[in-house]
């Protein structure tokens, strides 16, 4: 480890190889890993979400997997107390904790100095019920005039998204973009960027959701909505789910379920890249590297020297 590192961080899009790479980097360093997948984070959720299997792990401990039902929202703030919490506590036994996902918002969360804007269930309950009623679109209108900024990054359709953002709005008077502050670390930490060239990810994207079909991800929706999964306003619009339940619905053939996957996949990589790309901190690693493990290794061990 590099001079007063004391955190890795493995980054980057879905389906580039950060698992594997963390995995190797576990073995390596004495390190245990911590989740920062936002839907790993859902017991239940395994095949959509390329969950490694007890086996996959070799042995290696991972904190923060299936701690939330399907049917609970989403908690950053939640989730950055239980993550510094798993992190402290690697850190106390002497061992290194490897902080791996493609969730920009939760690794941030984790690593720098990260407060939320509170939440007024009142003022939240109002916008709750107007999307309710209308839809996200007027919602959607109402925060591009507000903060343009923020709404160049959040989908039109994501209501619960758009409802938070129209929150810390009206709660601190600013832009939602100016909740997000300038970073300051919380721990000193190394970020490994894991990516691939484009052609070879859309490829592996689209392997990645053969297999998953394959593997049974159908039948596992099918049996997440006997656990209110179509009722879960984050755990719904998982990649892979989203459309799986869609099909269930009757609203899509298998066959175009299975390629709006793809598609909506490769989309998400492309706003996944230009989260992690925007942050000078990272190192950028090639995964088809023959030579990525021993290079990551030098990058860890180089930071901070």
């Amino acid at each position: 480890m590099g001079a007063g590192v004391t955190v890795v961080a493995v980054v980057g899009p879905t389906a580039a190889g950060k698992s594997a790479l963390s995995i190797a980097l576990a073995h390596a360093l004495d390190g245990e890993v911590v989740n920062a997948d936002s839907m790993q984070l859902y017991r239940g959720l395994d095949i959509g979400t390329a969950k490694l299997t007890p086996a996959e792990r070799e042995g290696v401990p991972h904190h923060l997997l299936d701690i939330w039902d399907v049917t609970e929202p989403a908690s950053v703030a939640e989730y950055q107390t239980l993550a510094r919490a798993a992190v402290d506590d690697i850190l106390a036994r002497g061992r290194v904790p490897l902080l791996v996902g493609g969730s920009g918002l939760y690794v941030r969360a984790v690593l720098e100095r990260f407060e939320f804007p509170g939440t007024d269930p009142e003022l939240r309950g109002r916008l709750e019920a107007e999307l309710a009623a209308v839809g996200p679109a007027p919602l959607y209108e109402r925060l591009r005039a507000a903060d343009p900024t923020a709404a160049a990054g959040i989908l039109p359709g994501n209501g619960r998204r758009i409802v938070r953002a129209l929150e810390v709005i009206e709660l601190t008077g600013a832009p939602f973009t100016a909740a997000l502050p300038e970073p300051i670390p919380y721990y000193p930490s190394v970020q490994l960027g894991v990516d691939r060239d484009t052609a070879d990810l859309d490829d592996r994207i689209a392997r990645r959701v053969d297999q998953m079909w394959a593997a049974g991800l159908v039948a596992e929706t099918r049996e997440l909505v006997g656990h209110g999964l179509a009722e879960g306003r984050t755990a719904s619009r998982a990649l892979g789910y989203q459309q799986v339940l869609r099909f269930l619905a009757g609203e899509l053939t298998e066959t175009e379920a299975h390629d709006e996957t793809i598609r909506a996949t490769r989309r998400f990589v492309r706003r996944q890249r230009s989260w992690f790309r925007r942050d000078p901190r990272v190192h950028w690693l090639d995964a088809a590297d023959p030579d990525l493990v021993p290079t990551a290794l030098r990058t860890v061990r180089g930071a901070g020297e």
